[in-house]
């Protein structure tokens, strides 16, 4: 099919700094990044459109579909920036957000610091009522106290609730009867319930997800609802759809009920992205080195497939450290968050050290470079005094850069600070957030338990093919690889993920008294209404279904995930269960608890349409023929203490097979490759750079 035959695919990935927009017509591309407008993200999204639609000389009617991924939700937690917000819990359990889990996330620092809670405590209420582990009645649910505290919610004018009680993930009835009494005496405020949004066991983390969505869901629903508005006039009349924590598209009806889901939705795209590079070259350990304007996104990826997981931190107080952000309990890609991005600050403390982030200077003002406001040196400003960033063409040309502002940005509030030159400063905040990221992959693997250097580094973003190589050489890592249209790689990420709903739901079970009725009628409930919840995104394409229970050894705090027959469950699959439990324990600690008695705690069923499988690329058997420099240009090389001269490339001038010897700078519109020293590039037969580390290079740390 010619590609003005395809059908044209849309893909928006609204970030902290930057919107990136892409247009995929069959194997055609066409890709922009514009300035994010954060007091209204739906504007930057539609001169992104235009600049592309112009471009492919189609208008808004001739899109087939529009794919969205968002940090709005994430940021919104983040800088304390949602909706008044209360909480009805069961009396007694005001406080659950406030004691969590009794833990301390460092128990030797004295001044610890928990993150601040999204519902203070005059916002807090109790009703009388108690349901037990089973879901049986002990208390009925006292409805004048509901009323009492309705209209007290309605003199404090929230704008969203949040209903939590004790075991509702086993009875919601006492939820819904709440919502439908603060529906009534409180029209116009959302309302959700702990039993829809994370109907599960561990009080704690159930409480926050329910507050977490509340507090976004004005906010996202009300974007959401400007953006679905502002296309249709526009005159695109088809579904918008939103990618999830989980690397699943939902339907923009779905994520304005859950916008939780959404929090991590951006960097999913990314992981989605490394993955699919992954399967393409048979790269069965893959780190993904997502790096944009704000942020860096690390997260490992094994057999093709991203670490997933049932839950997700935001706002942490300690960079690396579980247990001191905000538990969000969602199916979420599993991956390390850290504030290391072009727009990221770099200060001097009063130890003389420089710092960089979380602080970033975004979109407005953002860097000194941009010449919009900022006056604070950043990451980008820093790549700009060294060289390395290709000033005249930076973001396809579209955002002209100043590079006397990030000389002086960086002279007078590093060098100056430290008696540097600027390009020192400019070197050592290069270094330092380079630092910062190795340092954030190096947790995440022994958190996984799995060894680094073994793996090839998948770069993309605006930023990070900027500071691959030095990642790279700080881990050890010996391959990277650059896909084509690496600066808006979560984007075209988001065109290949699958339309999909996940559910999660706590039914305690002890194996030895599996009720084989019970779980299948269970699972058909799930089923239906995680059918239901896809089918929207699927635009008439075949759903499939997997099942999984998570179960543990009784007495173990945490479980791990069993997969489920497909067909319906009877009593001898209890002997099944435990046999694949064991396997997987085994799998996961090396040996199993011979006899020991098991329980499930909860069920999951995933409904999605079927994932793309990437063609796999042939190997070049050609032999690499060095290619021909476009031009040359002045870099800071802090080994000699002085300038270098080296030679940069145009990517789209590259062809299979050809080389490029490092040092270079290798440009294209969206970012900007920097080859080190240590490296050699090559271009391979899917359009990617794949960076070998020489033989004779030494790894630096």
């Amino acid at each position: 099919m010619p590609p003005s035959a395809s059908p044209a695919r849309l893909a928006v990935d609204v970030g902290g700094t930057f919107t990136d927009v892409v247009l995929e017509r069959g194997r055609s591309r066409i890709e922009t990044k514009v300035l994010t407008t954060p007091d209204a993200p739906e504007r930057a999204i539609l001169e992104g459109t235009r600049v592309v639609l112009d471009e492919a000389g189609i208008g808004f009617a001739g899109l087939a579909i529009v794919v969205h991924g968002t940090t709005l939700a994430t940021n919104a937690i983040i800088e304390r920036k949602g909706a008044r917000t209360a909480l009805i819990a069961t009396e007694g359990f005001r406080d659950v957000i406030e004691i969590a889990d009794e833990s301390r996330y460092d128990q030797y620092d004295l001044t610890i610091e928990k993150p601040k809670v999204l519902v203070p405590r005059e916002l807090r209420f109790t009703v009388p009522e108690r349901i037990d582990v089973n879901g049986q009645v002990r208390r009925a649910l006292d409805l004048a106290a509901v009323e009492k505290v309705a209209r007290q919610i309605a003199r404090e004018k929230v704008a969203a609730v949040a209903v939590a009680l004790i075991h509702a993930y086993a009875n919601p009835a006492h939820e819904r009867a709440i919502a439908e009494i603060i529906r009534r005496l409180c029209p116009g405020v959302w309302v959700t319930l702990s039993s829809e949004v994370c109907p599960e066991v561990r009080e704690y983390e159930r409480t926050s997800t329910a507050i977490a969505n509340a507090y976004v869901q004005p906010l996202m629903a009300g974007y959401l609802g400007r953006l679905e508005a502002a296309f249709a006039a526009e005159g695109y009349r088809r579904p918008i759809h939103l990618v999830t924590s989980g690397g699943n598209l939902t339907s923009l009806a779905t994520a304005q009920q859950f916008p939780v889901r959404l929090v991590e939705s951006g960097p999913a795209g990314g992981a989605i992205l490394a993955a699919h590079v992954a399967a393409e070259r048979g790269e069965r350990r893959v780190l993904s080195f997502d790096m944009g304007g704000t942020t860096a996104k690390i997260c490992l990826i094994q057999d093709f497939q991203p670490f997933k997981a049932r839950a997700f931190e935001v706002d942490r107080a300690a960079r690396f450290l579980k247990g001191s952000g905000l538990p969000v309990r969602i199916p979420v890609i599993e991956m390390v968050e850290i504030g290391a991005g072009g727009g990221s600050i770099a200060k001097v403390d009063v130890l003389r050290r420089i710092t960089v982030g979380p602080e970033s200077a975004a979109s407005v003002p953002g860097p000194a470079c941009y010449a919009r406001g900022g006056n604070n040196p950043t990451v980008t400003d820093a790549d700009v005094v060294l060289g390395r960033i290709d000033v005249e063409g930076f973001a396809g040309g579209k955002l002209k850069l100043e590079p006397a502002r990030a000389e002086a940005a960086v002279e007078a509030k590093i060098g100056a600070l430290l008696g540097m030159s600027r390009e020192q400063a400019a070197f050592g905040i290069a270094e330092i957030v380079d630092e910062n990221m190795s340092n954030a992959a190096r947790v995440h693997s022994v958190e996984r338990g799995v060894v680094i250097a073994d793996h090839t580094l998948v770069a993309f973003g605006g930023a990070a093919p900027l500071h691959a190589c030095r990642l790279a050489e700080k881990l050890g890592i010996s391959r990277i690889i650059i896909p084509e249209g690496a600066g808006v790689g979560s984007a075209i990420g988001f065109l290949k993920a699958p339309a999909a709903f996940e559910l999660v739901r706590s039914r305690f079970m002890p194996l030895d008294s599996f009720d084989a009725g019970a779980v299948s009628e269970l699972l058909v409930e799930m089923e239906r209404e995680a059918m239901a919840l896809a089918e929207p995104a699927a635009l008439g394409r075949e759903l499939m279904t997997e099942r999984n229970a998570f179960m543990r050894y009784i007495g173990q705090g945490h479980e791990i995930a069993v997969a489920l027959p497909s067909s319906s469950l009877k009593p001898s699959d209890a002997g099944t269960l435990r046999e694949a439990f064991e396997a997987e324990y085994r799998r996961l600690f090396e040996r199993h608890i011979p006899g020991a008695r098991i329980e499930v705690l909860s069920w999951s069923v995933l409904v999605s349409t079927a994932r793309q499988k990437p063609r796999r690329l042939a190997p070049s058997r050609a032999a690499a023929a060095k290619a021909k420099a476009s031009g040359s240009r002045l870099i800071w090389d802090q080994a000699q203490g002085a300038h270098r001269r080296i030679d940069t490339f145009a990517r789209a001038d590259l062809r299979p097979g050809m080389r490029v010897p490092g040092p270079a700078l290798i440009l294209e519109p969206g970012t900007s490759t920097y080859v080190s020293a240590t490296f050699d590039a090559t271009l391979d037969g899917g359009g990617a750079l794949v960076l070998e580390r020489r033989k004779t290079a030494s790894h630096k740390v």
